[in-house]
């Protein structure tokens, strides 16, 4: 689809460019072309042409944008479900370690019968 982008963009300036040279250049060329006069005819269809072009053009730009915006959006969900799995498994880690030395200070309370000393003032 951006290559399609690509050339209806390049179509429309070449016609365009087209168009400006051949008005600019009508004394010169209308014997080439067998156009003996220029008539609002003429004008409008080269106008109509051009519209035509440019509506293709933008068209095709816009398709190619939401595409672009759709693949990030789920680029953007994905780096969050990553996030947050990076996330739960970092703090599942530091549970573990947590439990851990819960286990120890009970086995270490556990261990010492005799309590430790209180001074009472």
């Amino acid at each position: 689809m951006k290559q399609i982008d690509k050339i209806s963009h390049l179509v429309t300036a070449l016609f365009f460019g087209i168009a400006l040279v051949f008005f600019l250049l009508f004394e010169n060329v209308k014997g080439i072309l067998k156009v003996d006069e220029l008539t609002p005819t003429l004008v409008v269809n080269f106008l109509l042409i051009g519209l035509l072009l440019f509506l293709i053009s933008w068209g095709t730009s816009t398709m190619v944008r939401s595409n672009i915006v759709a693949e990030l959006s789920k680029k953007e969900t994905e780096k969050n479900e990553l996030k947050a799995k990076l996330y739960d498994f970092e703090q599942g880690v530091k549970l573990k370690n947590i439990e851990k030395k819960l286990e120890t200070i009970e086995e270490e309370r556990e261990a010492s019968v005799i309590r430790k000393r209180q001074n009472f003032k």
